[in-house]
């Protein structure tokens, strides 16, 4: 059985101008309004309480809207660790991706996990490759979610109650569809460093899914009784689908290798979750796009029929 989980936040957004306010806190309604509602009905759906967003720096903190941050993560943590004591897999739909850390958090408590992180971008922000003083502005967490979650950054989101060390080790750690590490003065090549499976939109472009599957358990299998959550920011897929993200971005997964890929991590009895995230209503007037990302939902989590695969 599952349990959803909508969050509507763009807590870990920074503005694109002035006066501009994330739209992605629009998310989780608009695609229950295009599908998921339906896709979804029978299961429980719990409705997390939309966080205030503000553009300004908070004290004590350089990450935007990093206490309130704190706050939602530990509420959603609460969630997720409640449905899975219940025997329940959490579909949490988001908001942006600084949900991330509360999702492994509530996972946590029931042991260690690994992580499978499909995003189109690294997302590897941290004190060790940014400088704020440089930047002029708070550090935005939806770029700093991988980071974070490993352990890097801010004691407000890398330490959590009952928890010791990262939420997940850099092994335990596959990323899928990064795109912008062979970009000309790259700010995050640290990762290249660590001990984090990295498997970028150029390494996945010349696999096949079934390829692509195996690379990822063979990391997996690397941790035997682990449990693993799989993240999926939307902007992995290919511009030519989805434009209404943060940060589109070309080439990408198309959305027919990612419900494969999707679907067959996701049906596996040590997955425990996943994150859906970063698609912005604001940026897809007509709502086609949110159909077509609630049918890539509903097919990853096997609520309606592969008719369109």
């Amino acid at each position: 059985m599952k349990k959803i989980i909508l969050v509507p936040s763009n807590l870990g957004l920074n503005p694109l101008g002035e006066n501009h306010i994330p739209g992605t806190f629009k998310a989780p309604d608009v695609l229950m309004a295009h599908g998921l509602g339906k896709a979804f009905a029978g299961y429980e759906v719990v409705t997390m309480s939309q966080p205030e967003y503000s553009p300004f720096p908070e004290p004590g903190t350089d990450i935007l809207n990093g206490h309130k941050l704190r706050e939602l993560n530990i509420r959603l943590a609460a969630e997720v660790s409640s449905a899975q004591n219940s025997g329940l897999k959490p579909i949490v739909i988001g908001g942006d991706c600084a949900i991330l850390p509360g999702a492994l958090a509530g996972s946590r408590q029931l042991g260690p996990v690994a992580l499978v992180h499909i995003d189109g971008h690294s997302d590897f922000r941290h004190p060790g490759n940014w400088n704020r003083k440089e930047a002029q502005k708070p550090a935005a967490a939806a770029g700093m979610d991988l980071a974070l979650v490993t352990g890097r950054g801010e004691a407000i989101l890398t330490s959590w109650p009952g928890i010791e060390g990262p939420l997940v080790p850099d092994r335990a750690v596959i990323q899928l569809g990064e795109r912008e590490s062979l970009d000309e003065g790259y700010v995050w090549a640290d990762i290249f460093a660590t001990d984090i499976e990295r498997m970028t939109i150029f390494d996945a472009l010349k696999l096949s899914d079934s390829e692509i599957i195996t690379r990822i358990y063979r990391r997996l299998n690397d941790f035997p009784g682990w449990r693993y959550w799989v993240h999926l920011d939307m902007d992995v897929l290919d511009q030519s689908e989805i434009s209404a993200v943060d940060s589109p971005g070309s080439p990408g997964l198309t959305s027919q290798s990612l419900t494969h890929i999707g679907h067959r991590l996701f049906e596996n009895p040590r997955c425990c979750g996943i994150t859906v995230t970063i698609y912005d209503p604001d940026l897809d007037p007509s709502g086609q796009q949110a159909q077509l990302i609630a049918r890539i939902i509903s097919q990853i989590t096997r609520m309606t029929s592969l008719r369109e695969i």
